[in-house]
Order: structure tokens, then C-alpha cells, then sequence
């Protein structure tokens, strides 16, 4: 085994090839897996667990860069080998196993091999045994999201840190720490590896999700020391420009790679600089990249008429002017209709229809237009489903433009609800596919999305009356399997770029909402694509948005209160850089990332905003590492600036804050 599996393979620490040569591997595996003990691969062990590969064991030993005083910490001990080999080569070994069993068997392993060095700890691994601390190795046998902080608070300064780490539960990267200080550490790829997942408070959770950050205890503080050395953490790091024109994005492009979708956020819905950057970004994308799907927290009809006027599409009337409802000016802006042009030029010059891009509307709240938009199509190619599905939907009437009012009757009981009927409608829409198949391709898409629209917002408007929790979770998986269909539809090469709110867009895991029992796109998207997905968002010092101050209301030009000193944003405000990027997955300092996954407030302004109730009404805690990819940052920031139209009826869907 060492000669052919590990040596041959380039393993040359004479320390580590001593040491596999005396452990006896066959000690550490059930009595089924010995004649397999030698094998050049992993092998199940007791409770549903594996003893890692010979090799796999020596490389991360060696990565160590261990000497006979040693004193090294094993986290995941599992069978206790790597325990046994590392016992051999330093003074003391401390091992922690979260599973008891595991834990006891590797304690009497390498006591009856007469290990008297190794001591063996049941617990949770990511916190570190801070009795012992702190150590001249770390080595971790599981892969985690993150870093644990309280490893490397517990790393000596000089020592090592071995351990997998990627935003997939199924696979990492396995690299290498070294502390070069209080608060410096240097990071080395070691390449790509599978271990299974680090559980634990500062690793994943046993669904497979990153644990969401602690509420810090109230008040949470950010002493004005720690504020500036991570002030002064983002300033090293950061990609400052001077103006969104000018930016150089070629870093972001490269950070961005293959990925099938990018979900770009706002920290408002009334922030100039937000809009114009993101649409900056998305023309990059599309142009250099080829993307060509643009998805917004937008009505699906609504968005419709516009992706039928960049993509040359026959012209369609809804029942309300589109982006009517309240609030206008969140998509019915100046910096909005510049890229709906800017999008229809370019498909001007693209003829083939594949790399077009197209505008969708993920949100769910249009149902008067939906309805509207099933009918029409329907009186177009089939009246006598026509008449059917204007008989079913005739259920909600007189509900249709305040389907609140509907939720209401229907929640109480004074009402019977219209659930059966849109559904069977929408059941009849995909049975007759085939039947529609000479109707172009996007119009058969789009009634059946405007047929999904009015059956999810059917079920939102009544289960709203229920609590935020469920109305929020149903909203946004509706939003997410929207963003599925339409890549599906769009075909195999197609690549999204998503635009929404922060709060939809960040992984909501890694926030308030996730220890609230709420899921966002952001969440469902890091699920879905993995590090294929890449999440974007926006923050501001101070400045002015356009906003209400209570639902319905007109818009108004309001000011920004300087952030507080206790959030993301004042770190960011004190390296007195005007605007930049600041790459978060692939930071160039692996300290960055490690000091910000400690929870500090974050603010979030929607369609309302509330300044003299802005720490209660616009405030959370977040671990900004786990919640974004990138972060663009703007100190001073503008409104949008409103298209003036007739202004349409509305009611609060995302009471209190619009976001």
C-alpha cells in the first residue's frame, strides 16, 4: 500500500510513509471490509460512514508539515486511522467524533494498540476543544462551507489547517491554512476532493444546508477596534472603480466562469445606482458570456409585453397597463426602460433566436392579467375551451383586480374557494399541448406560466391570512420554479441572470430568514446549481431612494440615514472607498471571509421605507460571506427616476416593507 498507493503517487515525508507503514489499517474497519482494508479507496464504516483513502490520509499529513513536538486536533475522527497515523509522527493527538458510537470504537482501537497519546472527544468538531487549544495542526476529515471560525481561532500562529472545504455538500476543495498572525492566515489549493459533510453549528446541518448564523445577543456590537480592522480587511480586498461606465468587469466576468445562473440584488427598490450597475452587469454577461434569459421580481404578463417588444413578438393587450400596480416606479423607471432598449438593439443584431435574450417576470401577484392572458389565447385557438376556462375563472369575479379581498372571504369561510377550478383549467391548458403545437413555441410558454400564475396566486392570497412564513416560502418557490421553466424552455445553452431584492437573491440560510424557518430563490438556486449559481449584492452608506411610506401611496424622494455602526454597510462606509466590488467566494486574503461570517446587521429597504423606525423595520443579522458570492458597494447613492403614468390599484402583497 505506501509503496504503490502512496509513494509512487508522490508522497515523500519520510514521517508520514513511517508512520502508514506501521498502523495496522485492518484494525480500523469492520470485520466484512478486511480483505478489502488495503485497497486504494475509501470503505464504509459503522454508522453509515467511511474511513478515508491511504492516500488521501497521507497527503493531508504531510500537507501538515508536522514535527515530533506536535500537539494536533483531528476533526471527524470516524474509524480513528488518521488519529493512530497522526499519533505516530507527533507528542499528543486530540480527535473529536460526533457520533457516539464512533467515537467510543476509535477510543478502544488505539487503546488496544497501546496509543497512549490520542485522546478522543464526542462532539461537535466545528467548535474546535478549546481546553486544549490551541494547536500546531488541525486537520478536518469532512468538507464544510465554510472555515469554522473557532478553528482558526484555535490554530497556533504558525500552525496549519487542513480541510475541505466547497459550497456543495458533495464535493470540495481541500486546502491548506497557515496562520501567519492574530489575524492573518495565507491559503493553499491542494485540489479537488469528496469527503462527507462536516455537521456541526459552524459546518452543514443534516439536511444538507448550511447552518444558519446565531442571532447575536441583543444588542449586538461591533467594537469601533474590530471595525476597523475589517474595514481595513475590505480595503485590500476590494476592486474599487471610479463610475458604472468605467468599470473594469473583466475580474468578474472570469469569478462569474461557467456558471448557469447569476442573481444580481438591490438593497432598495428605489436605488439608481443598483439598477444602472446591474444592468451594466447583465449587458456583460449577455455580450461576453452569452447569457440570454433576464428574470425579474416582476408580474409574468407584465414583463411579457416587454420581452415581446425586444424580441420582435406579436403584440399583445393586457387588462391593466403593464407595471401599473403598485408600486410603479419599482420597474417603471428611466434605468429600466435604458436596458429594455439597450436589450432590443442588441437582439437586432443577433438573428438567431436561440441568442436572443428574452425578459421574464417571475412573481405571482398578476392575476387579473394572467387571467386575462389565458383567455385571450384561448378565444384565439380553442373557444370552446374559452368558454370553459371563462366559466371556472368566473369564480373569482368580483375579486379579480383585489384578490386580497377574495383571500379574506375565502380564508373565512364566507366564500368558497376557487383552488379546483384553476387548477383544472391549467390541467386542461398541458393535456391539449399537443393539440396547440402548431401555435408558436413562447405563446404555448406563456399561457401555460400566466395558467401557473393565477393557481399560485390563488393559494398565495389565501394562505397569507395564515402568517408571513408560509406566504413568503410560497412566493419565492414560485419565483425559483418559474426561473426552472423558463431555462427549460429557453434550451440546454441557456444561462439566467436574475434581478430581485437582496432578500430574495442571498442565501437565505445564511440570514434572519433561514433561522425563521424561510427559504428565497438564492437558497433553492445554491440547492439546485451549486457553485454553479452566483449571488450579488448591493449596499449603501447613506443617500436618497425613491419609496412610500405606506402602502399605495404616492412615491416620494426620501432620504437614507447613514448606516449603522454595527452593520455591513458602516465596514464598508469606513474604508472611505466611494464604490467597488468585493469578491466574497474567491476573496484574495482567506481572512476576509473568515472575519465577516460573524453576524452584523445588514439594512434592507423595499417599496417602504420607514427612517424613524429604520433599526426595527429595515434591519437583520446576516453572515455576508455565506449570504453573497460578490458584494458591490456604493457610499453615496441616487433614486430611480420614475416613468409619471396612470397610476393602477394595488394591495400590500409583501406587507409591511414591499420587499
Amino acid at each position: 500500500m505506501v509503496e504503490q498507493q502512496i509513494a509512487s503517487r508522490g508522497v515523500v515525508d519520510t514521517g508520514v510513509l513511517r508512520a502508514m507503514r506501521e498502523v495496522p489499517r485492518e484494525c480500523f474497519v469492520p470485520e466484512a471490509m478486511l480483505e478489502f482494508a488495503y485497497e486504494d479507496s475509501p470503505l464504509p464504516i459503522e454508522e453509515g460512514q467511511t474511513i478515508s483513502q491511504p492516500y488521501i490520509v497521507a497527503v493531508m499529513a504531510e500537507a501538515l508539515g508536522l514535527s515530533a513536538e506536535d500537539r494536533v486536533l483531528e476533526i471527524g475522527a470516524g474509524s480513528g486511522y488518521a488519529a493512530a497515523v497522526l499519533s505516530r509522527m507527533v507528542r499528543e493527538v486530540y480527535a473529536i467524533e460526533r457520533h457516539p458510537l464512533l467515537a467510543e470504537l476509535a477510543r478502544q482501537r488505539v487503546k488496544d494498540l497501546d496509543y497512549g497519546n490520542v485522546e478522543v472527544l464526542c462532539g461537535d468538531g466545528t467548535l474546535g476543544w478549546a481546553e486544549h487549544a490551541p494547536f500546531d495542526a488541525i486537520v478536518v476529515a469532512a468538507g464544510g462551507p465554510e472555515i469554522p471560525k473557532s478553528l482558526l481561532e484555535q490554530l497556533e500562529i504558525g500552525g496549519r489547517l487542513v480541510i475541505p472545504v466547497g459550497d456543495d455538500a458533495r464535493f470540495q476543495e481541500l486546502v491548506r491554512i497557515e496562520r501567519a498572525g492574530e489575524h492573518e492566515y495565507s491559503r493553499r489549493s491542494l485540489g479537488r476532493v469528496r469527503f462527507v459533510p462536516l455537521i456541526g453549528s459552524e459546518g452543514w446541518s443534516l439536511d444538507g444546508m448550511p447552518v444558519a448564523p446565531r442571532r447575536a445577543r441583543t444588542p449586538l456590537q461591533v467594537v469601533p477596534e474590530k471595525r476597523r480592522r475589517l474595514s481595513n480587511l475590505i480595503a485590500r480586498n476590494c476592486e474599487p472603480f471610479e463610475s458604472i461606465e468605467s468599470a473594469n468587469l473583466e475580474a468578474l466576468m472570469r469569478r462569474i466562469g461557467d456558471a448557469r445562473v447569476v442573481l444580481i440584488g438591490e438593497a432598495s427598490h428605489g436605488t439608481s445606482e443598483f439598477y444602472r450597475m446591474r444592468a451594466r452587469i447583465t449587458r456583460e454577461l449577455i455580450a461576453e458570456l452569452g447569457f440570454n434569459v433576464v428574470a425579474i421580481e416582476g408580474d409574468y404578463p407584465d414583463t411579457s409585453v416587454i420581452d415581446r417588444a425586444i424580441r420582435g413578438r406579436k403584440r399583445t393587450e393586457l387588462r391593466t397597463p403593464p407595471f401599473s400596480r403598485f408600486p410603479t416606479w419599482m420597474w417603471h423607471n428611466e434605468e429600466m426602460e435604458a436596458f429594455v432598449r439597450w436589450a432590443r438593439t442588441h437582439n437586432v443584431k443577433v438573428p438567431a433566436p436561440e441568442r436572443q435574450v428574452s425578459l421574464h417576470g417571475l412573481d405571482l401577484y398578476s392575476l387579473y392579467n394572467s387571467i386575462g392572458a389565458v383567455l385571450d389565447f384561448l378565444d384565439e385557438v380553442d373557444p370552446e375551451a374559452a368558454a370553459s376556462a371563462r366559466v371556472r375563472y368566473g369564480c373569482f369575479s368580483p375579486w379579480e383586480t383585489d384578490p386580497a379581498t377574495y383571500g379574506r372571504a375565502a380564508v373565512s369561510g364566507r366564500l368558497r374557494d376557487c383552488e379546483e377550478d384553476v387548477v383544472k383549467t391549467l390541467s386542461d391548458l398541458l393535456e391539449k399541448r399537443v393539440k396547440y403545437a402548431l401555435v408558436d413555441g413562447d405563446e404555448i410558454f406563456d399561457v401555460e406560466r400566466n395558467a401557473t400564475v393565477i393557481r399560485e396566486a390563488e393559494r398565495y392570497y389565501r394562505v397569507m391570512y395564515y402568517g408571513n412564513h408560509e406566504s413568503w416560502n410560497l412566493r419565492d418557490r414560485h419565483m425559483f420554479e418559474t426561473l426552472k421553466a423558463v431555462l427549460e424552455h429557453r434550451g440546454p445553452q441557456s444561462r439566467a441572470v436574475v434581478w430581485a431584492h437582496n432578500s430574495h437573491v442571498g442565501n437565505a440560510a445564511a440570514t434572519e430568514m433561514g433561522m425563521r424557518g424561510e427559504f428565497n430563490i438564492g437558497q433553492l438556486a445554491r440547492e439546485e446549481w451549486g457553485p454553479d449559481s452566483y449571488r450579488i449584492g448591493f449596499g449603501t452608506h447613506c443617500g436618497k431612494v425613491a419609496a412610500a411610506s405606506n402602502w399605495d401611496e404616492p412615491v416620494t424622494l426620501m432620504t437614507v440615514r447613514p448606516s449603522h455602526e454595527d452593520s455591513y454597510e458602516r465596514l464598508c462606509h469606513e474604508t472611505e472607498i466611494p464604490a467597488f466590488l468585493l469578491p466574497l467566494r474567491s476573496a484574495a486574503e482567506t481572512g476576509l471571509r473568515e472575519e465577516l461570517l460573524s453576524p452584523h446587521l445588514e439594512r434592507a429597504i423595499g417599496v417602504i421605507y420607514r427612517p424613524e423606525t429604520e433599526m426595527l423595520s429595515h434591519y437583520f443579522q446576516a453572515a455576508l460571506p455565506a449570504q453573497f458570492d460578490e458584494f458591490i458597494w456604493f457610499d453615496t447613492s441616487a433614486a430611480v427616476t420614475p416613468i409619471q403614468s396612470e397610476k393602477g390599484s394595488g394591495v400590500p402583497d409583501t406587507y409591511p416593507f414591499g420587499l
